[in-house]
Order: C-alpha cells, then sequence, then structure tokens
C-alpha cells in the first residue's frame, strides 16, 4: 500500500513481511510489483547503509539532488522530512515512525532525518545517483523552529554530529532548485517559439549548434544530465532537397537519427523525459486518409527517412514524447512569409496544388510540448498540426495573398511534377497528403488552433 502524504512525491509505503519460526522475509525493493502500485521508477544505482547503535541517534536534515527509498533492515526510527524545494510547499514537514513492515520514497530536494527509537537499528537507503561533492545540498538544522519537529527524545539527550547541529535554520537555507529542461535547437522556429513560452524561466535552458553540438561523441558527458528532467530536441536538418546530396544526406542523418539516439541513451540512463519532433514527411503521402500516429513509417525521401529513424531511436527512451506535425510557420523563413514577399513585389508565382495538409504555427507546437509535459499525459507519440480544413500550397499562397491585400488570382497552381520540371539540382520526393488526425491529442484535453485563423494572426490580417 503506497500512500500520499502533505509533501509532494513524498510517498509512505507498507511493505509485507512475512514472519515464521525462522524470522521474517520482506521484499525491500521489487521494482515491477512497486512501480505498477504507484512508486516513480526511479533507477536506483548505489545502496548504503547506517548501522545505529543506540536509542536517540539522530541525523540530518539533508536535502540531496536525487530521490532515495528508505527502509529498515532491524529496529525502529522516528522519521522526519522537510521540503526543502523551491516552491510553494517550502518549509511543509511530515513525520512518521518506520520499522521493517514500512518505508518512503523521498524525492530530490526533500530534507531527510530521522532518530532512533531502538538500539541496533539498521537504516537501509537506495538512491539514483552516485555520491558527489560537486552537486547541490541544502541542509535544515535539526532545532528549526519553524519546523517545530516534535523529537520524541529531546535533541539536548540525543546523539548528533556536532556538524548536524550547525546546520542553518529554515530563514536561511538555499532552496534545491527544479530539474532543469534543455531545449535544443533554440534557434530554429520551434525552438523561438518555446523560448517565448518558457521565457527567462531558471530551470529553462536553451541550446544551439554552437553551445551544444548534439552529433558529438562527448554528448553524454556534455552536461550533468541528472540535474535534467526533460530535453525538448527541437533541433533538426531540415534542407529537404540538399539531404538527397551526399553531403546533405550524412549531416541529416547525423542530426536527425544519430542525435535522436544519443539523446534517448541519455534519457533513458537518467530517467529523463525527452520530447523529439517528428515530421509528416515521415509517411509516403499515398493514404487517402489522414494519418494517425499508429499508421506504418513508409518515408520517401533521405529526409523522410532519417526523421522516421529519429522517431524510431526517440521512441526507446521509456519517457518519451513524439511530437509529430507539418507544414511549420514560426519566427524565421517559411513559406508564407515568402509568399508575402512575392505579393508585395509585384510577383506572381506558380504554387503546388496537389499536396495537402494543414499549416501548423510553432507557437502551437510550444503549446502542445507544454501541455503533454505539464499534464503528465501517456508516453508516446501524438500528432500535433493546425486544425479546420486540408488544404493545397497553392491554396495557402492564395490566402496569404488575399489577406495582403492582393489578388488571389495571380497564383498559378501548378502539380509537383510542373514545379520541379526545371530543376537542376536533386529534389525529394513530397508526400501527397500531409494531413495527421488529431483525435489523441484533443483528448488530452489540448486544442489545436485552426490553421486559418492562425494565418490571419500571422499576417495581422
Amino acid at each position: 500500500m503506497i500512500r500520499e502524504t502533505p509533501i509532494p512525491g513524498l510517498l509512505l509505503v507498507d511493505l509485507g513481511v512475512r514472519h515464521d519460526n525462522r524470522g521474517w522475509f520482506k521484499e525491500n525493493w521489487q521494482r515491477e510489483k512497486m512501480v505498477a502500485a504507484g512508486l516513480p521508477d526511479f533507477g536506483p544505482v548505489q545502496n548504503n547503509i547506517s548501522f545505529n547503535d543506540t536509542v536517540g541517534t539522530t541525523r540530518g536534515i539533508h536535502a540531496e539532488p536525487w530521490d532515495k527509498f528508505v527502509s529498515l533492515a532491524t529496529g525502529r526510527i522516528f522519521g522526519a522530512w522537510v521540503d526543502l524545494r523551491e516552491g510553494p510547499t517550502f518549509g511543509t514537514v511530515f513525520t512518521a515512525e518506520l520499522d521493517p513492515s514500512r518505508a518512503i520514497f523521498v524525492p530530490r530536494g526533500v530534507g531527510n532525518s530521522y532518530q532512533t527509537l531502538e538500539a541496533n537499528t539498521t537504516y537501509a537507503y537506495l538512491v539514483n545517483d552516485h555520491w558527489s561533492p560537486d552537486v547541490d545540498y541544502a541542509f535544515l538544522n535539526l532545532a528549526d523552529e519553524t519546523a517545530a519537529i516534535a523529537w520524541p527524545i529531546p535533541l539536548d539527550q540525543a546523539e548528533l554530529s556536532d556538524k548536524d547541529k550547525a546546520h542553518p535554520r529554515l530563514a536561511d537555507v538555499t532552496p534545491i532548485p527544479a530539474r532543469k529542461i534543455l531545449i535544443t535547437g533554440a534557434d530554429g522556429q520551434v525552438g523561438r517559439a518555446l523560448r517565448m513560452l518558457y521565457g527567462d524561466a531558471p530551470h529553462v535552458e536553451y541550446a544551439d549548434r554552437a553551445s551544444l553540438d548534439l552529433t558529438s561523441a562527448d554528448l553524454a558527458t556534455a552536461r550533468r544530465w541528472r540535474d535534467y528532467s526533460t530535453i525538448i530536441n527541437a533541433a533538426a536538418y531540415t534542407r529537404v532537397d540538399a539531404a538527397e546530396t551526399a553531403e546533405g544526406r550524412a549531416d541529416a542523418w547525423a542530426v536527425n537519427a544519430a542525435a535522436s539516439a544519443s539523446l534517448a541513451r541519455i534519457a533513458a540512463e537518467y530517467g529523463i523525459t525527452l520530447v523529439h519532433i517528428s515530421s509528416d514527411y515521415v509517411f509516403d503521402g499515398a493514404s487517402e486518409q489522414p494519418y494517425s500516429e499508429a499508421a506504418p513509417l513508409s518515408p520517401l525521401g533521405v529526409y523522410g527517412q532519417t526523421k522516421a529513424a529519429g522517431d524510431i531511436a526517440a521512441s526507446t527512451a521509456a519517457r518519451h514524447y513524439i511530437v509529430r506535425t507539418s507544414w511549420v510557420i514560426g519566427d524565421g523563413a517559411n513559406f508564407v512569409r515568402t509568399m508575402a514577399s512575392l505579393a508585395e513585389r509585384g510577383i506572381d508565382p506558380r504554387v503546388v496544388d496537389d499536396q495537402t495538409g494543414r499549416l501548423t504555427f510553432a507557437d502551437d507546437i510550444a503549446r502542445g510540448i507544454r501541455h503533454l509535459l505539464d499534464t503528465g499525459a501517456s508516453y508516446g507519440t501524438y500528432n500535433l498540426t493546425g486544425s479546420g480544413a486540408a488544404v493545397s500550397w497553392a491554396d495557402v499562397a492564395r490566402s496569404v495573398f488575399e489577406i495582403a491585400g492582393h489578388d488571389p488570382a495571380r497564383i498559378t497552381p501548378v502539380s509537383t511534377e510542373e514545379y520541379y520540371a526545371d530543376a537542376t539540382g536533386p529534389i525529394a520526393p513530397r508526400p501527397r497528403n500531409s494531413v495527421l488526425k488529431l483525435a489523441k491529442i484533443e483528448a488530452t484535453g489540448f486544442v489545436p488552433g485552426d490553421s486559418a485563423e492562425g494565418l490571419r494572426a500571422y499576417l495581422g490580417g
């Protein structure tokens, strides 16, 4: 049985202890059963044991930047936990007695302390990171008046270390900060939208190619990854036609596939949630129906193949969101801005009319990603595009001209073959149908913006 406490994430666990004439036996940590019952799958890497000779031995209050699962092999303790994390529950106190039949899961940043109530008490705990002197800790004085812990044995009669006696009062404690969110590709259209959404939040980091090379062999040691809760990978090689060249092919595979695999390995090792942005190009576009998340991958060109490989790699992380989108419009060079420029300059373009989809505005993608993370939606793949009617690129061009006050009849619709008939370099195949079903993400409570309304807002119309 698992019970919640007033401190978010601090969970009291009743353990089954089987007694017979020889003594007792318990499963102290059984991953499959305990995760199914509601404990986090926190991935312990170290087991520590503290033996306490006498009644009244008192230790703490220590908050470390890792999770721990505390239990007893012998004896009995009075435990006290104080939330020392940044946020509204800072300073919240919870106390309970533990014996071999009861354990507690202590999340990162919650101060942990105990006082032995029996001699020869053996106190054990699993942690999901290796101890290091180079990380941030928080300490609270056992006698802090604000926490006002009712120790069964008065502290002046208990056994304390000099170091624990010298810890600061709550008013002087530096809170443990939240685990960080890393946003890669922060200079791209989606990256810029994420930057606008998250702003200067102290727990959010932004990285571009210059500050973090995702293709580097040293990526695994480029950060102290245990400090991160989430990686939002908005980095991508998106030069669809250039990907058909020898140099572009290598770059596309490095960024879209190999880097995604590296991030997935890091996410799996450190329990990080990986958000990976996918593309309609993972499909061949031959279907006459919108594509669901479960549709089989069938990419046509190199770009689509590398994006499909990246999806497969990202899905190996236990905590992953693959956000599949199409026809992205944001802050930067894009189709809508090109059409608006042509309209203003009096140029009448030829535009493809046999590829259909929906525009997706980058701020909608950012909003959807944050929604999935904040609501704790089930991990997996989600389509996320604009909503509304499916249109062709020529339809979009006509709308841009009309909103900008120009005659939409200046657009000449042509087939894909006609448009690229005079091309001199490699041309990647395009999916003819890029329409994605939105029912799955809508079921989480997210409402995608209407593409037509978004276009008007984007152009200030």
